[in-house]
């Protein structure tokens, strides 16, 4: 009781710096296991926050313990992430499955394993084979010992099971896909409404006049033909009642995509306190419980790294490793093209391909079902890759092309190269290797050098951009993949600083038209702000990077506030709602009553209304609120699209949305507006997979209650929500910010705790923290780590 005490004391107490919480010395708790396949001795050190120090005497020891330590905090998590990823759903969890299973096989890797493996860092296979072994030894003790099993697998009544190496990489449908869903949506609407209507969902960077490939009538492409494809990229779904909600439109399904993303930045010694660089990334995903990100530190001979990857795979993705930091964002690299074939009248599994009727490769495979018979299905392959949908009255079949398909496309996986690079030149080479997801990496050395270099495979397109399907019958096809060293790349800028936040960042001079690498990028509204910040000329602290992670000045609103000056109110709840926004400081604060209008003013209310000016009436389902800097830069600036008085038109606009706001309001949070708070509105709640499963007092357990947030999707600290009930989806995943060379003053926070099982004080002990902007220390150096020790795992060879 008394460390479980000062555990939860840990996690919510602050240092005198504002924004970190502090340690609390005790005596940490001891833990000894025999473990057969450990070659020597090795120790875990947890701290109070839950990270797990890692000391081994060889490289293979430390992934080894690696994996038993993330099977030991996530051991249901994986195995379903496991289970999910290979198609083995139905063998625990019955017929309901099949067709889940069906779609994952399809997207599993099929390739030559020795290409594969090949085409990582030279010891990925050896590192992925000890993490995996970790795994199946901490199975092994769970299985012998209940009492190391988690609740969930009680609950759903099956028993975690055994890893191969292959696993990992066979498994690629986790990982962030890019742009199919927007090829199908650009598909239909260009269709039925033309290339003007599809410039106001989604404006194309740099500019750019979109290529219509022959031989497609994309009125043809059945509005369910992702069915398969969304089965196979998605989580698992346990509660039944949810299949009977309203499936949300694919405009809905963009806009959630678009706004996972990220932010990483780096300053050189020259811009900071210290005199030395700092490093700072927060990846922004889908908010889940577990968490998707898992920090820990890995000390062996020739290895020292420390940050955070996901528990699933081996070694650190985002951190540091005592000479470099690294930290990463998306890099909208196209990697995904929809193929449409014509199949044979008489057999629809053969379809037209350079003249001739090809047949679809053939793949059965028999799915194991819990308390039933074992189903038979059939997977179907054109040269391109899976087949996702098959049109019999039409003739039709569509398959994905995918480059994360493509050898050595395991998400993440490449940081196997650089994670243990020692400078510029060695990071480069890695980077050079990377595959999935295509990112921007941002680096930092002891020396105080900073980079910027970007990683993805890239395919060659000589004949189209990649916006649109195409025919698969051999007219277009890829031309290989890109020399990743014709990929932008920046080192020691004047400037003193680099930064990324998902938008277009390409170089003015890059040879775009030549190499097409991708136009949807992120909205440009947290990279201003950014830029804004780095460039001014103050010295920055580990405290001021950490702040700008979490800040919460919104492009939208402060564009918009000079604009209300211009308008006379009609009534005098208009007059007190405009003379609250003109007095706002544009922060999308908790606290605030004029971020709470203006969210829902312009969110809810100014940009569908703005797009049901410029988009016929059956189009605003497929638009959905319309490209964000579209819209907001035609409110900034109305043009001919609003008539023949386009400042009128939208004055009269933004009164009218105004009046409808205030309705909203009230109903919402009452009449008073001086009452109004975004953060009783916005919010962040999680909640566990199998709440529904399970009684009242359980499901109380395992979700964890709301706390108020501020921020939007068009902020740095990036806090997407639901417009639906203002819950927050998607943002940090975790923040990390590095003191290069001075590496225990670095900081991080992970949401909403490092375990898994919601028995555990380190389930949920971060949250507070994570939703207050704050973070607790990412202690680096044995002395520090012996100071805030919780408690201590030693493994020793044996049975």
């Amino acid at each position: 009781m008394k460390r479980f005490i000062l555990s939860i004391l840990a996690g919510i107490l602050l240092l005198t710096t504002p924004g970190l919480a502090s340690a609390d010395n005790g005596t940490a708790a001891l833990t000894e296991y025999r473990v057969p396949g450990l070659k020597n001795a090795a120790e875990i050190i947890v701290d109070h926050w839950g990270v797990p120090h890692i000391y081994a005497s060889s490289q293979e020891d430390a992934f080894f313990v690696q994996g038993f330590n993330a099977a030991r905090d996530r051991l249901w998590q994986i195995d379903l992430w496991r289970r999910r990823g290979l198609g083995q759903l139905s063998e625990v969890l019955g017929p309901a499955y099949v067709e889940q299973d069906r779609a994952a096989r399809l997207f599993l890797y099929r390739g030559d394993m020795k290409k594969e493996w090949a085409a990582y860092g030279s010891d990925t296979q050896k590192i992925v084979t000890a993490f995996v072994n970790g795994i199946n030894a901490y199975v092994d003790k769970a299985l012998a010992d209940p009492e190391l099993i988690p609740e969930e697998f009680r609950i759903l009544g099956y028993k975690p099971a055994k890893w191969s190496p292959e696993d990992i990489v066979r498994i690629r449908s986790h990982g962030l896909t890019r742009n199919l869903k927007s090829e199908v949506a650009r598909a239909q609407i260009v269709s039925q409404f033309g290339g003007d209507v599809e410039s106001i969902r989604q404006r194309l960077e740099p500019e750019w006049k979109m290529e219509i490939p022959e031989g497609v009538d994309y009125a043809d492409i059945p509005k369910d033909v992702l069915k398969v494809y969304d089965l196979a990229t998605q989580g698992v779904e346990f509660d039944q009642a949810t299949k009977t909600l309203t499936q949300t439109s694919l405009a809905e399904e963009l806009y959630e995509q678009a706004n996972i993303g990220s932010n990483n930045w780096v300053v050189s010694g020259a811009r900071t306190e210290t005199g030395r660089p700092i490093l700072a990334n927060d990846p922004h995903r889908t908010l889940s419980l577990p968490s998707l990100r898992y920090i820990a530190h890995l000390s062996a001979p020739g290895m020292d790294v420390i940050g955070a990857g996901e528990p699933i795979l081996p070694g650190i993705s985002i951190g540091h490793n005592g000479k470099i930091a690294f930290g990463l964002t998306i890099f909208a690299i196209d990697q995904e093209d929809l193929y449409v074939y014509e199949t044979n009248p008489k057999n629809p599994s053969e379809y037209r391909y350079k003249g001739k009727w090809v047949p679809m490769k053939e793949v059965k495979e028999s799915v194991p079902v819990l308390d039933g018979q074992a189903q038979e299905v059939k997977l179907e392959y054109t040269t391109h890759g899976p087949v996702i949908y098959k049109d019999t009255e039409k003739n039709k079949a569509y398959a994905v092309r995918a480059a994360w398909l493509e050898p050595g496309m395991a998400p993440y996986l490449g940081s196997s190269s650089y994670m243990t690079a020692a400078n510029w030149k060695e990071f480069s080479k890695a980077m050079n290797q990377w595959g999935s997801p295509s990112e921007n990496q941002v680096y930092a050395d002891t020396q105080g050098n900073i980079g910027w270099k970007p990683g993805g495979l890239t395919p060659v397109r000589k004949n189209w951009d990649g916006l649109l399907p195409v025919p698969g019958d051999g007219r277009y096809e890829w031309n290989g993949f890109l020399n990743q060293e014709k990929l932008p790349s920046e080192f020691n800028p004047a400037r003193g600083y680099i930064g990324t936040a998902n938008q277009m960042n390409l170089p003015k001079d890059y040879r775009f038209e030549q190499y097409k690498l991708g136009f949807e990028w992120a909205t440009p509204f947290r990279f201003n702000r950014i830029d804004e910040v780095l460039g001014k000329n103050g010295k920055m602290s580990v405290q001021d990077a950490l702040r700008l992670q979490t800040d919460y000045q919104s492009e939208p609103a402060k564009r918009i506030q000079p604009l209300l000056a211009n308008l006379q109110p009609n009534n005098e709840k208009q007059k007190q709602a405009l003379q609250l926004l003109k007095n706002w400081d544009v922060q999308l604060s908790p606290d605030s009553a004029a971020a709470a209008l203006f969210e829902v003013w312009y969110q809810q209310h100014v940009r569908p209304a703005m797009v049901a000016k410029l988009v016929p009436a059956e189009a605003k389902q497929l638009i959905g609120a319309g490209d964000p800097v579209v819209i907001l830069n035609l409110v900034e600036k109305p043009d001919q699209r609003l008539g023949d008085h386009p400042a009128q038109v939208r004055d009269e606009l933004l009164l009218t949305t105004l009046d409808e706001a205030i309705k909203n309001m009230e109903n919402l949070l009452g009449t008073d507006m001086t009452k109004w708070k975004w953060g009783d509105l916005h919010h962040a709640e999680l909640k566990h997979p199998l709440a529904a499963l399970v009684d009242e007092q359980t499901a109380s357990k395992m979700n964890i209650a709301q706390l108020p947030r501020g921020g939007s999707a068009d902020t740095v600290g990036n806090t997407s929500y639901s417009s639906g009930d203002f819950r927050q989806i998607s943002g940090a995943s975790f923040r990390m910010v590095i003191d290069v060379g001075n590496w225990d003053e670095s900081v991080a926070v992970n949401s909403p705790g490092q375990s898994g099982d919601y028995r555990d004080p380190h389930y949920q002990d971060l949250f507070p923290l994570w939703a207050g902007d704050k973070a607790f220390p990412l202690l680096y150096s044995r002395e520090k780590i012996e100071q805030a020790a919780e408690k201590k795992f030693v493994l020793t060879p044996g049975n």
